[in-house]
């Protein structure tokens, strides 16, 4: 059934887009001096219909986001090899997964990444195709991590299992055919929040900075008001309503919003970090916050890359099997972390 569902909705979303907006209402939605990705467009009025996120329990939440998400993901790509990794942390077991190219360059660092879900939904598929594209573009392993959820594990427990499998990752790369002793660090939305963190958290170990943090549609300020939380806030598939939501279950009722392990933009320095590649979604209420994190950085000095793909929205690497504008995203996101590894490597 599943696979009909599938086939059905990549029939529908491969109509014109002329036919598409109509399906979804009629006219272009046009909003902030963007225009929507009609695949996009009919999602969202097809999203419109289900019930509101406040009267949901996570268990409803994650199983609709993982059907969700199974009838728009990609296949993984050709050439790519998966491995089902385990990694012995202080807080337990990890599970993770291990995506490698067959024709890996031995001097491009292992990048751990973190998907995305607000710290509350999520697993190894949510991101699985775009992690098999970042191994073969980028030509470096892939770890991706299954960090513990909220509210039943709530802040820092899933930052505390990346952060875990980061430390370990670096210190086994050689392992993977990976340079030794040194590891990239990447992720989504929450996944991004965590990457953002375990950078500024190497520096205040004063341990060696990550090869390069990739932050895409990063959350690195939940103690903030910007304009693009109101300006997106019924957008699809993050709302403002689902991030007050995913915060109300991912915080503890003492956590402060404000401390930078929860806002890494709210750190009072930047100077010193990790290469960066910022990405963002146009159609995203998170989409100030990451542009704003992506500034700070260049005034720090640190080398960074911006790209806003103006027509897509939030989770965007997940959409690779339906909307043919993400899954080009998702290619040009891993021609630039493989554009900054090489001049990392110059």
């Amino acid at each position: 059934m599943a696979d009909a569902q599938k086939l059905i909705l990549k029939t529908i979303l491969s109509l014109p887009s002329p036919v598409l907006r109509a399906m979804a209402g009629g006219g272009v939605v046009y909003r902030g001096g963007r225009t929507l990705d009609p695949r996009f467009q009919y999602l969202a009025h097809a999203g419109a219909r289900l019930p509101p996120v406040a009267g949901l329990s996570p268990e409803d939440v994650r199983a609709g986001s993982a059907r969700g998400l199974a009838a728009v993901a990609g296949p993984v790509e050709p050439g790519v090899g998966l491995e089902a990794v385990s990694i012995e942390a202080p807080q337990g077991p990890i599970r993770a997964r291990l995506y490698r190219p067959d024709d890996q360059d031995p001097a491009a660092p292992l990048l751990v990444y973190a998907h995305f879900g607000g710290g509350v939904v999520g697993d190894l598929e949510t991101c699985h195709a775009f992690c098999s594209i970042l191994a073969r573009i980028v030509r470096c392993p892939v770890l991706s991590v299954d960090y513990r959820l909220a509210p039943e594990h709530r802040f820092p427990a899933g930052l505390d299992d990346v952060t875990a499998a980061y430390l370990w990752a670096r210190d086994n790369a050689e392992r993977y055919g990976a340079p030794a002793g040194v590891a990239a660090i990447g992720g989504d939305s929450m996944g991004g929040n965590f990457a953002a963190v375990i950078a500024q958290e190497m520096k205040r170990r004063g341990e060696p900075q990550p090869a390069l943090q990739l932050l895409i549609y990063p959350a690195v300020d939940v103690a903030s008001e910007t304009a693009s939380m109101d300006v997106y806030a019924d957008s699809y598939p993050l709302s403002r309503a689902l991030m007050e939501w995913f915060m109300a279950h991912y915080m503890g009722p003492d956590a402060n919003p404000a401390d930078p392990r929860l806002s890494p933009n709210k750190a009072k320095s930047l100077t010193g970090l990790a290469p960066a590649v910022v990405i963002t979604a146009g159609f995203d209420p998170l989409v100030d916050q990451g542009e704003a994190y992506a500034k700070r950085l260049k005034a720090a000095g640190v080398a960074t890359t911006y790209r806003c793909h103006d027509g897509l929205a939030h989770g965007f690497v997940a959409f690779t099997g339906a909307i043919p504008a993400a899954d080009a995203a998702c290619r040009e996101v891993a021609a630039l972390v493989r554009a900054a590894y090489d001049a990392r490597a110059g």
